[in-house]
C-alpha cells in the first residue's frame, strides 16, 4: 500500500476528516471529530512518515521491527511511526489503522459515537 492509498483509506472511515497543520507541525492530520487517529508529515526529512496509536502489546512488537519506531512526542502515549508504509504489509497496515480508529471513537462522547451510526 502506497502513501495515496493510505490516504484514502483513512479518509473513508465513518467520521474521519483529514486537517492539514502548517508550519512549523507540517503534519496531515486524519481525525474523528476532534480526537487524532493517524497522521503523516509533510515536510523533509520526515516527509511521508506515519504515525498511529497502537495497543501496549503491539508497541512492543512493532519499535522491535525495522522501519517503525516511537513517534517523536507522541510515543509516551504508544505512538509509533512507520517510516515507509510502502514497505509495510498493508493488511497489517490496515489493523492497525483500523485499532487506532475505533481507539479514537472510544474517546468520543457517547452523543458523538451516536452520530457517526448509520
Amino acid at each position: 500500500m502506497d502513501v495515496a492509498a493510505l490516504k484514502r483509506y483513512c479518509g473513508r472511515l465513518p467520521g474521519a476528516s483529514a486537517v492539514l497543520l502548517p508550519e512549523p507541525m507540517n503534519v496531515l492530520s486524519y481525525r474523528v471529530f476532534d480526537k487524532t487517529f493517524a497522521y503523516f508529515k509533510t515536510s523533509e526529512p520526515e516527509r511521508w512518515r506515519f504515525s498511529i496509536k497502537v495497543t501496549p502489546e503491539r508497541f512492543l512488537e512493532l519499535t522491535d521491527m525495522p522501519g517503525v519506531k516511537p513517534a517523536r512526542w507522541m510515543g509516551r502515549w504508544r505512538w509509533v511511526t512507520i517510516v515507509d508504509v510502502a514497505a509495510f504489509p498493508h493488511t497489517y497496515l490496515r489493523e492497525l489503522v483500523e485499532w487506532s480508529y475505533r481507539d479514537a471513537v472510544a474517546r468520543l462522547s457517547r452523543r458523538r459515537q451516536r452520530e457517526l451510526l448509520p
